[in-house]
């Protein structure tokens, strides 16, 4: 998350949906009154106690209103990047095993057997997206949700928005790791669409 004073913005941190391309383009703007939470690439947490103990920086709209107001995010532009959610899903597997050598010999059987596990869809990194950008009564809050899928126009779209020069990506926090080619398993994609459920409903995205 970036929680901009200054500019009076709030960018809330989708996992694997291109986050650290997007805070090189939006780290320029800050000024000493704003702050970023992340953990990835350096130890950077929020002043508020209550949002710092969550310990990365994928905080919730929910988990940011409680602790700083509503008041508060109503007077900021808040956006998001969101993406496929079975796509995202494939880019996550890809991600958390890069240290698992296992994961090579099939892709699609690691990423079967991970999510059969409990402890593993309760990762925020593998929690529907959705999760993070809704309100108390389970609609979407944000000001602006882009996609993935046309980054370089929505991004645009919000540094215009923010009185920023437009801006020029770079690929980071690119996965080595083969995605693993989940549509070749109907009833898998299946089972990940039904737990995505609110994420297709919610973010627009279409079903297999």
């Amino acid at each position: 998350m970036i929680f901009s004073s200054s500019k009076k913005f709030i960018f809330f941190a989708v996992p694997k949906t291109g986050t650290h391309a997007v805070r090189e383009v939006l780290r320029p703007l800050l000024t000493d009154a704003d702050w970023e939470q992340q953990m990835l690439t350096g130890r950077m947490l929020s002043p508020v106690p209550e949002l710092a103990n969550i310990g990365h920086g994928h905080i919730s709209y929910q988990q940011l209103r409680r602790a700083v107001g509503q008041e508060e995010i109503t007077n900021h532009f808040s956006f998001a990047i969101v993406r496929h959610p079975i796509e995202r899903f494939m880019s996550v597997c890809a991600f958390l095993a890069r240290t698992d050598p296992s994961y090579a010999d099939d892709p699609v059987e690691w990423a079967k057997r991970a999510f059969g596990f409990e402890r593993f869809r309760q990762r925020v990194l593998v929690r529907p997206q959705s999760e993070l950008l809704i309100d108390d009564s389970g609609e979407l809050a944000l000001s602006f949700i882009g996609r993935y899928e046309q980054l370089e126009r929505d991004l645009n779209v919000i540094c215009e928005e923010l009185g920023a020069p437009l801006p020029t990506l770079k690929h980071r926090n690119v996965t080595p790791n083969e995605k693993p080619d989940i549509y070749r398993d109907a009833d898998f994609v299946r089972d990940l669409e039904a737990f995505y459920s609110a994420d297709f409903r919610l973010l627009g995205y279409e079903q297999s």
